[in-house]
């Protein structure tokens, strides 16, 4: 059995995220009580093709979506989102605060595979 690492890790929260609700780097890097933003972001830009993933729900702490060029086209994140129903103005997340999801109070007492 392998034995999982920050990356996976960083997947299995990104996992969770449900349709039409977005969270931030930052709080995913809260969640795992290791590493910042940055590592998040780093380790979902590597994702390559695993395809399960919603790393398109992942936005900055401003709502911004500052991944976009991780897909391509960099539309592409933008349209994923709208698909699922989140409005998105300027590469901004509309009603950000609405939509957010925070995996530390959304994930408290469940078995994540982590």
């Amino acid at each position: 059995m392998k034995t999982k690492n920050y990356y996976d890790w960083v997947y299995e929260v990104t996992k969770q995220i449900p349709k039409g609700r977005v969270t931030t780097y930052g709080h995913i890097a809260d969640y795992l009580a290791l590493g910042s933003a940055r590592m998040v972001g780093y380790a979902l830009s590597q994702l390559g093709s695993i395809p399960d993933v919603p790393a398109h729900r992942v936005v900055n702490h401003k709502g911004e979506l500052s991944g976009r060029h991780q897909f391509r086209p960099p539309q592409k994140m933008q349209d994923l989102l709208e698909r699922e129903g989140v409005k998105v103005i300027n590469h901004r997340v509309y009603e950000f605060t609405m939509r957010l999801w925070v995996p530390a109070k959304e994930l408290k007492g469940q078995d994540v595979d982590l």
